[in-house]
């Protein structure tokens, strides 16, 4: 969540350590592997459905909250369930983003059956759908028809792909790979648009910096996002969802009492100034910006968004581009109506903006930490 130079720094302001005591810290406090065993099991089972699904759980989604649940059917079908406590009720009032993240689940579950020549028959919400909030009813129901799939090009970076929240390099983005990317998000009904340069770049920047403070200094969005932060690599690894914070670094600062939920949320604190201060640089190192649009006519748009994004996303990896969804200023709680209106008037075009995203060039990352299958089964 935070560089290593701002933690440094918030570290280095009133804490010792004993220089021959650092190495073997560090040592001992890395990032959790366990965490991220589901990257590397990926693809590792003898059912064709559980290789599918073990790849689609790599999937995006909003905080990391892996909303998931599957039932397997016969031997040829399955049905998708939201998870209905891990829901964002404060941020994502109606569900939309988290049905968005069901949608990425969806089409990486079909790019991995296609690896085997199943086809993924889809239908989005067979037993109806609920406008205002998610409900028990299915998200999805999927069969699996042999010998009906070719194999999609874009498997091939679904390992590899991320969502890069690391200041971007001050690099521009060419426009012909920009327009690559885009075009690789311009499928299910979905526009793409973009820009590399210019005042609407400047305009992005400055609206995605002012929502994201937005956000931070409104307690109850604020604190939802508190309350899912994993603070050393041992709780992320017991809790391998929402937002981590781990590596050396944080295991310090947690140590020192200067890193916890407390001073995360109090804006007073050290620790919240320099998240503010942070998060103003990676607004600032946005090279480029993209979005995504449809009519949001009911929740197969959102499903269909997220098919979509995840395509770009896989896209980006093959052109070594970093992309990070900046979603803030989309979100529906009141105190971000007039963003939101905002960044309709700047690039909605008439329609809902479902996905906005910086696109640059960044150092890589590490994966997500994922649950594992078995824990989306049911």
């Amino acid at each position: 969540m935070t560089s290593r130079r701002n933690v440094l720094f918030l570290i280095g302001g009133g804490t010792v350590v004993a220089a021959s005591a650092v190495g073997g810290f560090i040592a001992m406090n890395g990032p959790s592997t366990a965490a991220r065993e589901p990257w590397r099991r990926a693809g590792q089972y003898d059912e064709f459905r559980r290789r599918a699904l073990s790849y689609a759980l790599l999937a995006p989604n909003p905080h990391n909250r892996q909303p998931w649940k599957v039932r397997l059917e016969g031997d040829d079908a399955l049905t998708l369930y939201c998870d209905l406590a891990r829901r964002l009720p404060v941020t994502d009032p109606y569900d939309r983003q988290i049905v968005i993240g069901c949608g990425a689940f969806l089409e990486l579950l079909s790019i991995a059956a296609a690896e085997d020549g199943y086809r993924a028959e889809i239908v989005p919400f067979p037993e109806g759908e609920a406008p205002a909030s998610l409900d028990s009813r299915p998200v999805a129901r999927v069969r699996f028809i042999p010998d009906e799939a070719r194999p999609d090009p874009l498997f091939a970076h679904i390992l590899a792909r991320r969502s890069n929240k690391e200041t971007y390099e001050p690099r521009d983005v060419p426009e012909p790979e920009m327009e690559s990317l885009l075009g690789a998000g311009r499928v299910f009904g979905l526009a793409a648009g973009g820009a590399v340069s210019g005042p609407l770049v400047e305009q992005l920047r400055d609206l995605t910096g002012k929502a994201q403070y937005l956000e931070m200094t409104t307690p109850k969005p604020m604190q939802e996002s508190v309350d899912l932060m994993r603070i050393g690599a041992s709780e992320v690894a017991a809790n391998p969802d929402g937002i981590e914070l781990e590596g050396p670094l944080f295991a310090f600062g947690k140590l020192a009492g200067v890193i916890n939920r407390r001073t995360l949320a109090d804006p007073a604190s050290e620790a919240f100034r320099q998240g503010v201060a942070m998060y103003e640089e990676l607004a600032r190192s946005a090279r480029a910006f993209g979005w995504l649009t449809n009519a949001n006519a009911g929740r197969s748009d959102q499903i269909d968004a997220g098919r979509s994004y995840v395509r770009l996303n896989l896209k980006a990896t093959e052109l070594g581009l970093a992309v990070h969804p900046w979603s803030q200023s989309l979100q529906e709680y009141p105190e971000m109506a007039d963003l939101y209106r905002e960044v309709h008037g700047l690039v909605g075009g008439g329609q809902r903006v479902q996905m906005l995203f910086r696109v640059g060039y960044a150092r890589p990352v590490a994966p997500t930490p994922r649950w594992g299958l078995e824990s989306h089964l049911v």
